[in-house]
């Protein structure tokens, strides 16, 4: 065999696995995508539709109704962010953005269900925080949006 019909060959080879590792790596991310835009967006939306008096009740007295207005809204732009720029191809450079910033918000939601006690109530959070840092690197190095 010629050396570089050999060489050839497993390049193909090669080219093939990464085909399918970001294919396999794309379809993972859209699902995590997903499933997180759904509970960001329904989180967000729900810090509006509750009443302030039950919704601020357990919680920290820092905490007002504007703050947890302001982190709605930013929780429904962000599920909206996670969707959105590729599914239209405009702007999908967006996608990883929103990622990021929902990953801090969620590490501030982990952060005060600590410090409120609820350590066990915590791993709710911290298991979206470690989601949307996946999606986050995810978009920006394994399989960026095109």
């Amino acid at each position: 065999m010629r050396p570089e019909t050999w060489c050839s060959r497993r390049l193909a080879l090669h080219y093939a696995r990464v085909t399918v590792y970001r294919k396999l790596m794309n379809r993972t991310l859209w699902i995590i995508q997903i499933l997180l835009a759904l509970l960001f967006l329904f989180a967000g939306g729900a810090k509006f539709l509750t009443p302030a008096d039950q919704m601020t009740q357990g919680m920290p007295a820092w905490i007002s109704i504007s703050f947890l207005h302001f982190i709605g809204a930013c929780e429904v732009l962000g599920g909206i962010g996670l969707i959105l720029p590729g599914l239209l191809h405009i702007k999908p450079g967006l996608t990883p953005l929103a990622s990021a910033g929902l990953t801090i918000i969620v590490i501030g939601a982990t952060v005060v269900t600590v410090m409120g006690g609820m350590i066990a109530m915590a791993l709710f959070p911290l298991v979206a925080t470690i989601l949307a840092a996946f999606v986050a690197y995810g978009r920006w190095r394994l399989v960026p949006l095109t």
